[in-house]
């Protein structure tokens, strides 16, 4: 018994060997962790199990029977962060590379078979050479076995998906179906095709890091929704994002301690500038609304005309779509549209709240804005906001013009609240644009055109600048102090608590993809 207890402690030691010392050293050398100790930080202490440690490849060609590995490669199984149970998977590039072909890809399924069966996140740290070529369609099939997972999985449980290093080739469309991907800067990239195919294809010259490193993705792209200086700041946005979202789309939100206090903003009663057109920063709108130090912004580098990401109200999440008027006015276009429809989506697909701030002048014009499918990317948000039957309240802060007014969750598209501020302007178009279309015989024909302008865009102003006509209509619910936001916004969603929508039958809608 003795022995065979002796033999069971070796081969433990082995697997949490990895490739061995040199390896190890070469990927701390790198700056990176090794899979196993990026799961032992990442997971609360002493709750890791791990699933799978023993197994090994089976394959024989190409010198691969000189090189099996226990655990073939990636790390798996479950764990808790800060109490909650998830499953996770580390892919390690001190064996083989990280390269991924049938045993290692049949521990990755058999850890999401598990997340979905038990309804908990599944979270993948991505440190890979791609496809085991030695293993060839093999590897394929391993990655289009994950991938149908992925999809299965999707909207059902949280995918998080961590790219630590290298993702080439076939391993970025497995990140690429989670719910959100993470990037550490320099040290990780994500892309179909390397730079040295780049070349031979294209001509053009690039890196690795300016082709798919993680600034390129955050601002480029929109592949990646958040980037790190390090690995350890990777693994702590991952434990943040964690107080965001549920186990699974049928499970109740995480809740924090709240103490309720003086509710009242005086701030907002000033941060709209006298000057219509100019930019003030919404996201200090969404600092004095939220709970504090509460706001985690998602793809902050990315299309920055719209500013999405998750908060606490009252100590429970909510997700908030915001204009932004400090970049490009904060008008709609194709970027913003995406990536305004994706987070929508992911918070109906959690039933987590939206609030929906809106400053809007109307939809980005231009060639390239029409070239490139405005039309249908701009769909993409109104059908994200139309389908959604969470909780939904929109605060109009100032501009609401033209069919970005209808865009962005209106009452029409079934918003349920609908608050402005004394400042809002609920229009078709801005008082001059409307004053030289409507009025424009008269301007031209008038002694002192300039002065005429002005006096019909004041005109103009006075009818529709303003919340009232929309209020008076039921499309605006109510017009309220600026001050006043926040204790509107918690009594708003505590009363749509127990929202519940009937959709017609359907398999599933179309979106204008």
């Amino acid at each position: 018994m003795a022995d065979k207890i002796q033999l069971l402690k070796q081969k433990h030691a082995e697997a949490e060997q990895g490739g061995g010392e040199k390896r190890i050293a070469a990927q701390h050398k790198k700056g990176k962790l090794t899979a196993r100790e990026r799961v032992l930080y990442l997971l609360d202490d002493g709750s890791f199990e791990e699933i799978g440690k023993m197994v090994t490849h089976r394959s024989n060609l190409f010198g691969l029977d000189k090189q099996k590995f226990l655990g073939d490669g990636v790390v798996t199984g479950y764990g808790e962060i800060n109490g909650r149970l998830v499953y996770i998977f580390a892919q390690d590039f001190t064996v083989l590379g990280g390269s991924l072909a049938e045993a290692h890809a049949e521990k990755i399924c058999r850890i999401m078979d598990l997340a979905l069966q038990n309804g908990a996140p599944v979270i993948g740290l991505n440190d890979s050479g791609g496809a085991r070529i030695q293993e060839g369609v093999v590897s394929l099939a391993g990655y289009a076995d994950i991938f149908y997972k992925n999809t299965q999985a999707s909207g059902v449980i949280p995918q998080i998906s961590a790219i630590m290093g290298p993702c080439a080739g076939g391993a970025v469309y497995s990140p690429a179906l989670t719910d959100f991907i993470m990037m550490v800067e320099n040290t990780s990239y994500m892309f179909v095709t390397g730079p040295n195919v780049v070349k031979t294809v294209t001509h053009e010259e690039v890196t690795s890091e300016e082709l798919g490193g993680a600034m390129t993705h955050a601002t480029k792209s929109g592949v990646t929704h958040f980037t790190y200086s390090n690995e350890i700041a990777c693994l702590e946005g991952i434990k943040k994002l964690m107080q965001y979202v549920p186990q699974n789309c049928e499970d109740a939100l995480p809740q924090f301690a709240y103490e309720a206090k003086d509710e009242k903003r005086p701030k907002l009663n000033t941060i709209i500038p006298d000057n219509a057109n100019a930019p003030y920063d919404m996201r200090e709108v969404i600092e004095e609304l939220v709970d504090a130090d509460s706001f985690f912004e998602v793809h902050k580098d990315f299309a920055e005309n719209i500013v999405v990401g998750f908060a606490h109200l009252a100590g429970k999440p909510i997700g908030i779509v915001a204009n932004q008027p400090a970049f490009l006015a904060g008008v709609l276009d194709i970027k913003s549209s995406q990536k305004g429809a994706r987070f929508v989506r992911f918070c109906d697909s959690f039933n987590i709240p939206l609030l929906v701030l809106e400053d809007v002048p109307g939809f980005l014009p231009g060639t390239d804005q029409e070239w490139n499918a405005i039309i249908t990317n701009g769909a993409k948000l109104l059908y994200a906001f139309s389908e959604a039957t969470v909780p939904r309240i929109t605060v109009i802060t100032r501009k609401a013009y033209g069919g970005a007014y209808d865009v962005m969750n209106s009452k029409h598209i079934g918003a349920d609240m609908n608050y402005a501020w004394p400042t809002a302007e609920i229009a078709v178009m801005g008082a001059k644009g409307a004053a030289e279309i409507i009025f424009k015989n008269e301007i031209n024909e008038a002694a002192d055109p300039a002065a005429k302008l002005a006096e019909k865009e004041a005109e103009y102003a006075e009818a529709f600048a303003n919340p009232y006509r929309a209020a008076s209509r039921g499309y605006v619910d109510e017009v309220i102090l600026p001050e006043d936001t926040r204790i509107k916004l918690i009594t708003a969603f505590r009363m749509l608590e127990t929202k519940a929508v009937k959709l017609p039958y359907k398999k599933h809608g179309n979106i204008p993809l």
